[in-house]
């Protein structure tokens, strides 16, 4: 018998014993890089904001720009397709007919968290509250008594937008949501998990200083809103044209005595978005047109106007293919239909503290490079994509040849529950599409954890795709 290993042994070997002590250095930069990326964006519009500034250093414009100077596109342009600051699309565009296809990453850039409602601020027993409604998947409880952070706009009648971020510098407050002392907590620790913090107490304190004016009632309110207009200028009203999101407040951090890994906030899915932007800005020249489509509301369905069930990314592809002077009905559906996309978004990590919702032979671990799921979805493979067997040959093969460490996963056992992902969506066109991504420990809590050696691999593997698909 043979000593070499086949490729699903190697595929269950720890990414990092292959690397050299010098090839460590690339991975550890990227993940600073990472960290500082994570730390400064936590909103979707932060995300979408910090990629258009990097894409225009590496000579990407605009495609209004485009259609409005009436330029002509060809092989090695960079543009970009920008969704309301929300979402965004970005392209290399190819040497051969649009119509053979497209090479496509996609991810999303939304986090769970929690929203101010539109009329927020209330005063209870001298305390200023503010109301929120959470976004997402999450487990209520977790959001309890950690430090946070607003990040967001308000938009004035006149159309001025005021960019928010109270909690980050060491100078700002934070806020928070209380929780009952153990010595009170005999009936709320009877509650179920899910029924122990309820929507409704997620309410963020946020002042306790009244006003010395006499005349005003609800004082401590009354005193929060004179500092918000004497800061920003804004009145009570401002917040009903506000988007105002409640975050963990604090930098993302090394994990681990070896500094392994990553924790910090909103790493699904700016874990795949970050990875899969450094590798479309190692695309200068191409065979096919290379697209990265950064979007936003999967956390809620991928719904509304920024969300991937918009006709954004149809529409902005058709405006790319003409501005290449190639337009017309037929051969932007024969582009899409001959696509492939890698759909990039994280999976669940095994967890060794929680073993019995995973089965060991079909689930990812950390420092086992990217993972491919031929399926997510629910309880018999409902709302999933399913990947053809051929692809996933053809990206075995891709992977392989660039070196790249990859494993293959399912989201937990069968009955135990399951996710889903935009892979479905673009799936519809008819393109090959499979989810990719990082496995996190963690996955919609307010901290989430990565394996450095992942987010190198996973980076790799997208640069592999762009190339190879």
């Amino acid at each position: 018998m043979s000593d070499k290993k086949s490729d699903l042994e190697k595929n269950y070997e720890y990414a990092w014993q292959k690397y050299s002590q010098g090839d460590l250095t690339k991975i550890f930069e990227l993940a600073d890089r990472y960290k500082n990326f994570i730390s400064i964006c936590k909103t979707e519009r932060e995300c979408i904001a910090e990629f258009i500034k990097l894409a225009r250093k590496q000579g990407y414009s605009d495609i209004n720009d485009i259609i409005n100077d009436g330029k002509t596109l060809k092989a090695g342009d960079k543009v970009y397709a920008n969704n309301r600051g929300k979402s965004l699309a970005l392209y290399v565009i190819g040497k051969e007919p649009f119509e053979k296809g497209l090479k496509i990453l996609g991810a999303h850039v939304d986090s769970p968290r929690m929203d101010l409602k539109q009329n927020p601020l209330y005063e209870d027993t001298d305390l200023a509250m503010l109301e929120t409604h959470y976004y997402g998947g999450i487990k209520k409880y977790q959001w309890v008594t950690i430090p946070l952070a607003i990040h967001g706009v308000i938009v004035k009648k006149d159309g001025e937008i005021i960019n928010v971020i109270i909690g980050e510098d060491e100078s700002d407050p934070v806020f928070g949501v209380s929780d009952l002392l153990i010595h009170l907590s005999q009936d709320q620790l009877k509650k179920s998990l899910a029924t122990g913090i309820t929507g409704e107490d997620l309410n963020i304190l946020v002042g306790s200083i009244p006003s010395s004016d006499k005349d005003i009632k609800t004082k401590v309110k009354y005193n929060i809103l004179k500092i918000l207009n004497e800061k920003y200028n804004i009145s009570e009203e401002d917040f009903v044209s506000a988007e105002l999101e409640v975050v963990p407040a604090g930098k993302a951090r090394d994990y681990g005595f070896d500094k392994s890994m990553i924790m910090g906030y909103g790493q699904d899915d700016r874990i795949c978005a970050y990875t899969s932007f450094e590798a479309m800005m190692d695309i200068n020249e191409t065979d096919k047109t290379c697209v990265t489509i950064l979007a936003d509301k999967e956390e809620i369905g991928s719904v509304g106007a920024t969300g991937m069930h918009s006709k954004f990314f149809e529409n902005a592809t058709a405006e790319v293919v003409q501005c290449a002077g190639d337009y017309n009905d037929i051969k932007l559906k024969r582009a899409l239909a001959n696509s492939k996309m890698l759909s990039s978004d994280v999976s669940a990590a095994f967890d060794p503290n929680y073993p019995s919702v995973m089965e060991k032979k079909n689930t990812a671990y950390l420092g086992k490079g990217v993972v491919f799921n031929k399926y997510t979805g629910a309880r018999g493979k409902s709302g999933c994509n399913d990947a053809r067997a051929e692809y996933l040959a053809e990206i075995r093969a891709m992977m392989d040849k660039h070196n790249v460490s990859w494993q293959t996963s399912e989201l937990g056992k069968v009955d135990q529950g399951g996710g889903g992902t935009i892979a479905y969506i673009l799936a519809q066109y008819g393109m090959d599409v499979i989810d990719s991504g990082v496995a996190l420990l963690n996955m919609h809590a307010p901290w989430e954890i990565s394996s450095k050696v992942d987010i190198y691999e996973t980076q790799n593997a997208y640069r592999a795709f762009l190339i190879e698909a």
